[in-house]
């Protein structure tokens, strides 16, 4: 369950009727889960997957969404965040998976944008495709290359406004958190009629690094790598890609409240995008005209704050949601259970 039906509050700020980063209108996410061995002895096994994020159910590369990334630490191999910030928009999914799968969800992803528009690389430009990753060869047998193309179309095929799957699935299925099973979690905020919400892939952190003070204590942990983190923002706020930045740097926060100090070997990355001014490819016009929030409102200090929170209770979401896992080499890590010490805890 997630740490709020477990009776743990994170925050003050009310969250959204699903409480995930599909509380954004439109935004769509979907998974590809591989879980099977490799080789006859099982020593070999595909514990991984795909995860896609759409920021709206149209034409992405034809009505772009303003966005923005942030690195707090980047021993990440992600693409397409060079030009995100160069320009300030999104025009594809936003994909996460393993280290070394980053080259078919790269291809996959191209070539489904490619069938849906044409004119890619014909008669318009090319296109810039996002893909974040973390390395999950702890579970899963990376070095055998288990994901493919088809994969990641299949994830973004599956895609969906429903309440998103959690823990231990998807670009999650091999991912561990501060010892424990970790994956993908997912929080949102409500704030004066606007949402933000936050989708994270969770690969980071040692036991000791671990506030468990704050939330519970528990037994049976991984030793891992100092490893990784993916966090993505959605917002329906009309916010530039500029503050969009100022957002996101934000997610340190929330991050930093479950133990993390950014490690050496972590790939920190916030990807964040906003679907209320969306950018039309083709156009003859020399200037758009939008709506946006102004910096000196109120308003910016509590998407900070939303930021902040949803981070910090998705990562609680990630560890509570997932399941007991095994791997590669035989290995298991064990789920956290937050029905123990700390239950009830408002932090």
């Amino acid at each position: 369950m997630k740490v709020r039906e477990a009776g743990m509050v994170i925050g003050s700020l009310p969250v959204g009727p699903k409480n995930c980063i599909t509380d954004v209108a439109g935004v769509k996410v979907g998974h590809v889960t591989l879980d099977f061995p490799l080789d006859e002895a099982g020593k070999e096994y595909a514990c991984t997957g795909v995860t896609a994020i759409l920021p709206h159910g149209g034409n992405l590369f034809k009505e772009k969404v303003t966005a923005a990334s942030y690195i707090l630490n980047g021993f990440g191999k992600t693409t397409g965040l060079v030009q995100v910030n160069e320009l300030g928009v999104i025009e594809s999914p936003i994909m996460l998976t393993n280290t070394f799968g980053v080259p078919a969800v790269t291809q996959g992803t191209l070539e489904y944008m490619l069938q849906q528009n044409p004119e890619i690389g014909e008669t318009t430009g090319t296109i810039n495709v996002v893909v974040g990753e973390c390395n999950d060869s702890y579970l899963n047998s990376i070095r055998m290359f288990p994901v493919t193309p088809t994969h990641a179309i299949d994830a973004i095929k599956n895609a969906s406004e429903q309440r998103v799957e959690e823990g231990a699935v998807g670009a999650g299925k091999g991912m561990v958190c501060f010892g424990y099973k970790g994956g993908i979690g997912t929080s949102s905020r409500l704030v004066e009629g606007y949402t933000i919400g936050c989708l994270v892939l969770s690969n980071f952190g040692r036991k000791e690094e671990f506030r468990a003070f704050q939330y519970h204590q528990g037994k049976g942990l991984a030793e891992t790598s100092d490893g990784s983190i993916i966090i993505v923002l959605a917002t329906d706020a009309p916010i530039s890609d500029r503050q969009l930045t100022r957002v996101a740097k934000r997610s340190g926060i929330g991050l930093g409240r479950t133990g993390s100090h950014f490690s050496h070997g972590s790939g920190d990355i916030v990807i964040a995008f906003s679907t209320a001014n969306k950018m039309t490819h083709f156009s003859s016009e020399l200037t758009d005209q939008r709506t946006q929030i102004r910096e000196d409102q109120p308003i910016m200090n509590w998407f900070f704050m939303a930021a902040a929170e949803a981070v910090e209770e998705a990562i609680l979401n990630s560890l509570s949601q997932a399941v007991t896992t095994s791997g590669r080499l035989g290995r298991v890590v064990y789920q956290m259970d937050f029905m123990k010490e700390g239950n009830g805890r408002c932090i």
